[in-house]
């Protein structure tokens, strides 16, 4: 049975897909036989690239309001138009609530909500005017369902995310579909960060009932879905790729 969609030439941005979930969203998107730009703040020591077909990087601080904008209207001049944007730039490093400096949650709601925002209305003005519309996706976290300690600012702006998602999708509709992703505990090239070495991920993994942490395929796969027809009517959706949740504590705490 034949498990991959081919798009047939869709040109899609993904912000930050250089690295981690963004390089598994590029590539995911590579194999669909998509046009794919990344735009970041620094040029990657490589591209993602499957089978030859290579992603295109556009320099961009998602951010900025004129350097999103001027990345749009690149894509368009080269392209001719945009089909889909993945919103997956964002990130926090560890902070505690009680002595995180203003101007740091500022910075991390930005980059997490705002640059998301901006980054959809300045696509939404492309896409409202082509034949065939456009989708635009919205990467979560599973911060958004649960407490977010150590990332309190991140956890409230994915929160806020999911929010503006549906938010857009009533505004947008029908010729821009509008959805997101809650992607759960990812195993990345920076997984060491928040999970530790290999025996911090193994332990995870026996949390989560699928037994092992997604990867960035898994967030990938469900993004092209989303953008293919087969997802014609979803819209204003939250989808969680997070393999059926982490085990409550009190399971742990009970031997349950």
């Amino acid at each position: 049975m034949q498990d991959q969609i081919t798009l047939n030439d869709k040109v899609v941005l993904v912000t930050g897909g250089s690295r981690g979930i963004g390089k598994g969203i590029s590539k995911a998107f590579l194999s669909s036989n998509s046009d794919v730009v990344i735009c970041g703040r620094s040029i990657p020591e490589t591209l993602p690239e499957i089978d030859g077909r290579k992603a295109r990087f556009i320099n961009c601080d998602v951010r900025e309001v004129e350097q999103i904008n001027t990345c749009i209207a690149e894509v368009v001049k080269e392209y001719g138009k945009l089909d889909v944007l993945v919103n997956n730039a964002g990130g926090s490093p560890i902070a505690e609530a009680a002595t995180a400096s203003p101007r740091f949650s500022e910075a991390i709601i930005k980059l997490n909500l705002i640059a998301p925002i901006n980054t959809s209305q300045a696509a939404n003005q492309i896409m409202q005017d082509q034949e065939n519309g456009g989708t635009i996706i919205n990467i979560a976290s599973v911060s958004t369902l649960r407490p977010s300690p150590g990332t309190a600012a991140y956890g409230a702006a994915k929160a806020g995310l999911v929010n503006l998602t549906g938010s857009l999708a009533v505004e947008w509709a029908p010729k821009v579909r509008v959805n997101a992703i809650i992607a759960g505990l990812t195993e990345t090239e920076q997984s060491h960060i928040h999970y530790g070495d290999a025996k911090g991920v193994e332990a995870i993994s026996k949390t989560i009932p699928m037994k092992r942490l997604a990867t960035p395929k898994d967030v990938g796969n469900t993004c092209v879905f989303l953008a293919s027809s087969l997802a014609a009517y979803i819209n204003g959706a939250s989808i969680e790729v997070h393999g059926g949740g982490e085990k409550p504590a009190y399971l742990s705490a009970s031997n349950s």
